[in-house]
């Protein structure tokens, strides 16, 4: 081996970030009577027997995804539109627009839960999936903005302006011409805001009081009793509940670094 040290700081830094998921992958599959073992005897897949047959758990599964795409939907119609007119369009105070943009995802979530609660509650949305949406999307826009802003840069303004010769108008120009070149954007965009929406916890739990309604990491959280604590169905909670999240990244690795690096560097 040439590199021993370049071997030994990649198996330290893939067991720093995939050491704790196989932990838990490790736990889940852990008897309950061995817990206090430093390694099981055995293994048994009665934790997620029990907490996709025991509990209303596909239930959850379902909330979250539900929460998580509208959120999607939302933030990519918005932000798509949005990104271009940062983007393309020339008029006064769109940086200062994206800056504002920015700024709002700078302030912590807790000091927000407050006048967001009373917003849901007085126009009904209190208690719903649908509620959600919107102080989801005080968080993701930003990032859609700011992403794809960065993708719309990208494209040459040449396209836009072929585009209004032609007797485009500027939505037809967005709609027809740029919209499809940015796709790649688009999922990549698309994929980090379900990714957030599916992780969020403070207002899932603030907003949601109906047992049916949970989403993912609020159901988790309450899988603990007063007097018992079950540590093999949580973990097997948390591998379900992650799987999707490391299928989707893995597949879509690439898109979601170019994404990240989109702007980074000016050609």
């Amino acid at each position: 081996m040439k590199r021993p040290g370049l071997w030994l700081a990649t198996v330290a830094f893939l067991t720093f970030f995939l050491g704790p998921f196989f932990w838990q992958v490790l736990t889940s599959v852990w008897p309950d009577g061995q817990l206090t073992q430093p390694l099981p005897t055995s293994i048994t897949f009665d934790n997620y027997a029990s907490v996709l047959w025991g509990r209303p758990f596909l239930q959850v599964l379902v909330n979250s995804l539900l929460a998580a795409s509208l959120t999607t939907l939302f933030c990519m119609a918005v932000g798509a539109s949005a990104a271009f007119a940062l983007a393309k369009l020339e008029f006064r105070g769109r940086n200062l627009l994206l800056a504002a943009a920015l700024a709002v995802s700078m302030f912590p979530p807790i000091a927000t839960v407050s006048p967001l609660y009373l917003i849901l509650r007085a126009t009904g949305l209190r208690d719903t999936l649908v509620g959600l949406v919107p102080p989801y999307a005080t968080f993701a826009l930003p990032l859609t903005l700011w992403i794809l802003t960065s993708f719309f840069r990208q494209l040459p303004d040449e396209l836009y302006r072929a585009a209004r010769v032609d007797g485009c108008t500027p939505l037809g120009a967005f709609w027809r011409v740029l919209l499809p070149l940015a796709a790649p954007g688009l999922a990549t965009t698309a994929i980090l805001v379900f990714i957030f929406a599916w992780n969020e916890f403070l207002y899932a739990l603030t907003f949601l009081s109906s047992p049916e309604k949970r989403t993912v990491p609020v159901a988790i959280s309450l899988f603990a009793s007063e007097h018992k604590e079950p540590w093999g169905e949580i973990a097997a909670a948390s591998v379900i509940a992650t799987l999707p999240l490391v299928v989707m990244t893995i597949l879509f690795q690439r898109r979601i670094v170019s994404g990240l690096t989109a702007g980074a560097v000016k050609e």
